[in-house]
């Protein structure tokens, strides 16, 4: 029962918290990657402290999972339970996000510790609420024979689209830095990037993420059945929210360091916004 008040009043919290952070992030820059500060004393290693911070999420998630806090059952669902494939698909997202790109980034600025603090509460608080929702009586109910539902696929593909997206994109970047690793100074790992909707938008990868949990919310919690006010949806709401300024912010920094930026490419919707 207390464990049920906590959830409930963490999902209200979750619900307005992005919202109020989105609109500080619109006048305040948070301080990592090309809006690092060089010399805050306050600056942590960039590779190793992403690490750390982002394996939080897929921890948290783990021990939700696994416990099932909201069931009735001490023990998850079965692997052969849709919600089972779901945290399947999250944690295949963060073992990239966590570990597989960021030991593959041959640099990294450094980072602020008030951004590591933020982003272990943001992934602590994300994932057990996921873990959670996932083995609760509502979801097992509105999961059991999904896989039997072509809705549930085109989410799944869907997915899949934005996942791959992410990835492909992010790739973009890492070359770039690989290209110009050898300069010794951090902020020189910047270049105009190219290719697939780079040609169009300048996210590419916060926009295929938005696909990924936008789908993810989709098949974890139909809105026609559970509504919005969900923990998969609440996650969505909030990479939206915290996204967005970040996005706004660096294609005006892009047309700033760069002279021929091209003009035309929208900052992360293409032919949008």
């Amino acid at each position: 029962m207390l464990f049920r008040t906590l959830y409930d009043e963490t999902c209200r919290y979750y619900l307005v918290a992005p919202p109020l952070a989105s609109a500080a992030c619109f006048f305040i820059d948070a301080p990592f990657g090309r809006f690092s500060l060089p010399t805050s004393r306050f600056n942590i290693p960039g590779i190793s402290s992403w690490i750390i911070m982002e394996l939080f999420a897929p921890l948290s998630f783990t021990v939700a999972f696994l416990s099932s806090p909201l069931s009735s059952s001490p023990s998850p669902p079965p692997l052969s339970h849709p919600a089972s494939f779901l945290a399947g698909l999250f944690l295949i997202h963060y073992s990239n996000r966590a570990l597989i790109s960021p030991l593959r980034t041959p640099s990294r600025n450094k980072s602020h510790l008030i951004v590591f603090l933020c982003g272990v509460a943001f992934n602590i608080v994300n994932g057990t609420l996921l873990g959670t929702w996932l083995t609760s009586p509502v979801a097992l109910n509105t999961l059991r024979g999904a896989f039997s539902d072509w809705r549930f696929w085109i989410g799944v593909a869907g997915w899949v689209g934005g996942f791959v997206g992410n990835v492909a994109h992010d790739e973009i970047l890492l070359d770039i830095r690989r290209q110009k690793s050898s300069t010794p100074r951090e902020q020189n790992h910047y270049a105009i990037p190219h290719g697939l909707l780079y040609s169009y938008i300048s996210y590419p990868n916060y926009f295929c993420e938005w696909i990924e949990w936008l789908s993810f919310a989709l098949i974890a919690s139909p809105p026609h059945v559970t509504g919005f006010l969900t923990p998969p949806w609440l996650f969505f709401f909030a990479e939206v929210w915290t996204m967005f300024p970040r996005a706004v912010s660096g294609h005006r920094w892009y047309h700033k360091k760069f002279d021929d930026y091209p003009k035309d490419r929208k900052i992360i919707i293409p032919f949008v916004l």
